[in-house]
């Protein structure tokens, strides 16, 4: 029995009418404008959904879920539709009704003594924090680059990272609520036990731990999830390093690959590329360059010194005890004392912001205020405040942008694809990853904008991505074409995405292996008719093909 796509049958007012009936007209909308709004992408490809729901509650995405099955219907859960670059809020394939949990947006539960939180997949990095400062809670979440109106549980489910020693955010999550294809309700770990005293603070509970099933997959729809917070640490020190030289890079990652590995530095450690940081800051210099690309490497020397920026440059922080925030902080001076490392501590911070505002009511020094307000930006992140600053580097070679102060990248028009591998946390694979990306990017005219993250003890991501401006025909043609060079080229070398939109996975995934065997065999097991995300994290033809009965 194969799902239908809606908008390739006949009887729609069926369908809609069946979902009006559980959310009402205001919250099932098929009109043209709201699918025109959910088909755009800041990726190369927009895909035109059948409609849009808004559920409010778990017991209408159980009534939901059913109709769609019953119907035939496939339906594309999205927590806030802000997964830039990696599909946003479009799913794998045209004629599926998108779920949007924007108006699931709750925050259930606050435990102080145990630091965690649990919320719907609607709730906002900038809400929680928000809700974290009013209520006093003495906790911090951590906070990626997305800015303030990005999903918490959306990131969550793609193994997205942050900042804080909490930033491998599948690591601190717990205790998942999913609704599966056939509208039953599960709750992973102890939560299948009534009345479980550990549900939410011991992650495996008892038995297969199926939390993993659900993150980067289409097996069910998660309507709420628990979130593990951090205390606020009694000291706070940012750590930032600038590097005149891209040979600093070898050095670089093996002095912090080692203090994280030692359990010295325990928080993410990012090191971006110059074009980096520069991106968040300003655009293209379109006319500096004659219209040139990529951009030369004697303006690029130029922008560097104007924006104050190192080849490469590095944030992290250490968080603790006053006294043992201030032995690591002598132990991380010791080992990056070539660097020139800057420790930034809150009152530090406080004397910079008060310095900012002098020099603005005077008019003098811009460029110091711009060092300042770039150092304030991660220095919030680095203590779990969402922040605005990085959506910026969205729109870097946007010829036109319309808004500056956008929050989102598709106001602007920004074509933007991630290229994320993971690698091993060693020199030798961040310069080999570097020798695959950056002829390729050349060749196609972009910049190399890389950032490499170690995300644990022994792994680190390299977060890359192609900058484009989406009403350029050609510009849109060299991006297609820029990536699949580069997903081929990683592939044969073994550098595998970390996580990938539709449109990189097909690319990605090809070969029918024992792995992706078998988790078509569950998605059947589970979603026998495939009304939940066809497409998304799993080969749609290696489903097609291990379906007797055609079901995708």
């Amino acid at each position: 029995m194969r799902v239908i796509i809606t908008s390739q049958r006949e009887g729609q007012q069926e369908i809609g009418a069946a979902f009006e009936a559980i959310v009402g007209s205001e919250r099932a909308r098929f009109d043209e404008h709201t699918r025109q709004r959910y088909a755009r992408s800041t990726g190369l490809e927009c895909v035109m959904p059948a409609g849009v729901l808004y559920p409010q509650t778990t017991q209408e995405v159980v009534e939901i879920v059913r109709v769609a099955g019953r119907l035939k219907v496939a339906l594309h859960p999205i927590s806030r539709g802000k997964n830039w670059g990696y599909g946003d809020a479009c799913a794998a394939c045209e004629g599926q009704v998108i779920l949007d949990f924007s108006r699931m947006n709750a925050i259930c539960e606050l435990n102080l003594e145990r630091a965690y939180v649990v919320v719907e997949p609607g709730v906002t990095q900038g809400q929680l924090a928000e809700y974290l400062a009013t209520a006093k809670s003495g906790l911090w979440m951590d906070a990626t680059g997305a800015g303030p109106e990005a999903s918490l549980v959306g990131n969550i489910l793609d193994r997205g990272f942050g900042h804080t020693r909490y930033g491998d955010h599948w690591q601190t999550c717990c205790g998942l609520e999913v609704v599966l294809a056939d509208g039953s309700v599960i709750h992973t770990g102890f939560g299948d036990f009534e009345n479980a005293k550990a549900d939410m603070v011991y992650k495996y509970g008892l038995g297969p731990a199926l939390d993993g099933l659900f993150s980067q997959s289409n097996f069910g729809v998660v309507t709420r999830a628990g979130i593990y917070l951090m205390p606020e640490p009694e000291d706070f020190c940012a750590v930032f390093v600038r590097a005149a030289r891209d040979a600093d890079l070898e050095p670089l990652i093996t002095c912090l690959a080692s203090l994280r590995l030692q359990g010295i530095l325990q928080g993410a450690v990012h090191i971006g590329n110059d074009l980096r940081v520069i991106s968040g800051k300003a655009s293209y210099p379109w006319e500096r360059t004659g219209r040139c690309v990529p951009l030369p490497d004697d303006i690029r020397a130029e922008l560097r010194r104007e924006h104050g920026v190192g080849v490469w440059n590095v944030a992290t922080s250490i968080t603790g005890p006053r006294e043992i925030v201030a032995a690591v902080r002598k132990r991380t001076h010791r080992e990056l004392r070539p660097f020139r490392p800057v420790f930034v501590s809150n009152r530090s911070m406080v004397h910079m912001r008060r310095l900012q505002g002098w020099l603005r009511l005077a008019g003098i020094a811009k460029r110091l205020q711009g060092k300042i307000d770039l150092a304030s930006a991660l220095f919030n992140t680095l203590k779990g405040i969402p922040s605005t600053g990085a959506i910026r580097g969205a729109w870097w070679r946007v010829r036109s942008v319309k808004d500056p102060t956008a929050l989102d990248p598709l106001d602007n028009d920004a074509g933007l694809i991630w290229i994320s591998p993971a690698l091993p946390a060693d020199p030798a694979h961040a310069r080999r990853v570097l020798a695959i990306l950056s002829p390729i990017y050349s060749k196609y005219g972009f910049d190399t904008l890389v950032t490499f993250t170690l995300i644990t003890e022994r792994a680190m991501i390299c977060v890359s991505n192609i900058s484009f401006d989406r009403t350029d025909p050609e510009d849109c043609e060299r991006a297609k074409r820029c990536h699949a060079d580069l997903l081929k080229s990683l592939l044969q070398e073994g550098y595998v995405p970390y996580r990938c939109g539709a449109a990189t996975f097909e690319h990605v995934v090809k070969d029918p292996s024992p792995f992706w065997q078998l988790a078509s065999r569950i998605k059947q097991a589970l979603d026998p008719t495939g009304i939940i995300s066809p497409g998304r994290y799993l080969p749609y033809g290696q489903m097609l093909r291990n379906n007797e009965e055609g079901a995708v």
